[in-house]
């Protein structure tokens, strides 16, 4: 998953928001070590500070911890992280409806929609 940045909003909390997206997709599993301050920062092309503050947040809102000599770890609390999931998918459903309410459909209509596109997919895999 490449880090992938807008310029519309302060670049830590997008860093959040991707840290966030590889742990609940498990790029970075439950009880797992993060790679180090320096790593991920390179790695996403930030400044280490920058790194360090949405780091530092991720801490705080108790998706990983820190072992004083061993580094960060993502939470092994797996409930942690399908409230995270659950949390992102609702925002991302909230976001999908909105915009297709702006293009004039019902919420049925958009379902319907969602239905078909999952229906063609399928067809066109088999």
């Amino acid at each position: 998953m490449a880090w992938d940045f807008s310029s519309d909003r302060p670049i830590y909390a997008q860093l959040v928001e991707q840290v966030q997206l590889r742990i609940v997709s498990g790029i970075y599993p439950a009880g797992n070590k993060l790679p180090s301050v320096r790593d991920l920062a390179a790695e996403a092309s930030v400044n280490p500070n920058t790194m360090q503050r949405a780091l530092a947040q991720l801490e705080t809102d108790g998706l990983i911890f820190s072992q004083r000599t061993s580094g960060r770890f993502v939470t092994d609390k797996e409930e942690t992280i399908m409230e995270l999931k659950t949390s992102l998918a609702h925002s991302v459903i909230c976001e999908f409806l909105t915009k297709m309410e702006r293009l004039g459909f019902s919420r049925e209509e958009a379902a319907e929609l969602v239905r078909q596109a999952d229906t063609k997919e399928k067809g066109e895999i088999a």
